[in-house]
């Protein structure tokens, strides 16, 4: 295993880390078991959130023995200094530490993040946990471009974290400026949340990108953790197979994935199309049904709502069959 410095952070992270969505899948003793190969492997950064139902219980529970061990990230969706005060203190105890070593703001929009940073904001809270201990360092989550590039110029902000992937590359002209900043970059849904199923190209194409400072694979069988890890301590150059490997894997899932770029805004009617792809998406790939439809019911305006006008498609820049996907997401959910 690599190991890497993660910014401005000074913490020293394996360059494979653990994404913790999938663990809802399993049981105590399997996340206790998937722990223990995380260890095995070399992994020492495990990324979780107060969003993934039981995620942090189960982890906390399963490194309550060996917190030495790990650097732990987590996150919050709480836009209020009193919401994140209590979102830090439910995680702090369902990791079983005193100490998390990153808490991020969890995906928020340019309007929210305005509502973090101001007034009785968010942020309120995680500076008083950062001077106390409770937390070491403050990070943002994002999947809107332009969240990502107002959080390189908050000098409170030490990581981002956005989708990075073979599919997913429209960060990446935001990639050189991380580094410039001394920012860590965090690459979340390496696999495009399951789309890209050859596993190991997908790690070979992000960890050889030295602007990639971690990859955080979701990961739930102790195989995963494997082919993962050894993939991704590989640092040489890319192959002339490798290459060939991540064009046909682009040209597979060009016509049938939904990049979040949001080219396709806005509705006519309202509904928030990437949302409703990155709902389906964890329906579809990650077999997390409940967690799934809990998000997607939380979206104002419903795939259903759809009233075929056709307007959003000529925007989409791959082409996307984007009222047809929006059917068949309206008839998984039900609504």
């Amino acid at each position: 295993m690599q190991y890497v410095t993660l910014g401005k952070t000074g913490l020293h992270v394996s360059r494979v880390g653990f994404g913790g969505i999938p663990i809802q899948r399993i049981d105590q003793q399997g996340a206790n078991e998937l722990i223990d190969t995380l260890i095995e492997y070399g992994v020492n950064y495990i990324d979780t959130a107060r969003g993934y139902t039981i995620s942090e219980e189960l982890i906390g529970n399963a490194i309550a023995d060996r917190r030495d061990k790990f650097i732990l990230a987590t996150k919050s969706m709480a836009r209020t200094a009193e919401a994140m005060a209590n979102d830090i203190e439910t995680s702090l105890r369902n990791l079983k530490t005193d100490y998390i070593d990153l808490y991020q703001v969890h995906n928020p929009s340019m309007e929210n993040l305005n509502t973090v940073t101001g007034e009785s904001g968010a942020l309120e809270a995680l500076l008083a946990a950062k001077a106390d201990g409770r937390i070491g360092h403050i990070g943002i989550t994002a999947h809107a471009l332009s969240v990502f590039e107002r959080a390189l110029e908050l000098d409170w902000v030490e990581t981002i974290m956005f989708p990075y992937n073979i599919v997913e590359s429209q960060c990446e002209y935001l990639l050189d400026k991380c580094r410039e900043r001394n920012i860590g970059f965090i690459a979340m849904k390496p696999m495009a949340g399951g789309a890209i199923e050859d596993g190991e190209a997908a790690m070979r194409y992000l960890v050889t990108n030295p602007n990639v400072t971690v990859v955080i694979p979701g990961m739930y069988r102790p195989e995963e953790v494997r082919i993962n890890t050894v993939a991704g301590s590989d640092l040489s150059p890319l192959t002339d197979a490798e290459n060939e490997r991540i064009v046909r894997i682009r040209e597979t899932l060009t016509g049938n994935f939904c990049r979040r770029c949001n080219y396709c805004a806005p509705c006519t009617v309202g509904i928030g199309i990437p949302s409703v792809f990155l709902f389906a998406g964890y329906l579809e790939r990650y077999g997390l049904s409940d967690w799934a439809k809990d998000r997607y019911s939380s979206l104002p305006v419903k795939a259903s709502a759809c009233i075929g006008c056709g307007k959003c498609e000529p925007r989409c820049p791959y082409g996307l069959p984007i009222r047809e996907m929006l059917k068949r997401a309206a008839e998984e959910f039900g609504e």
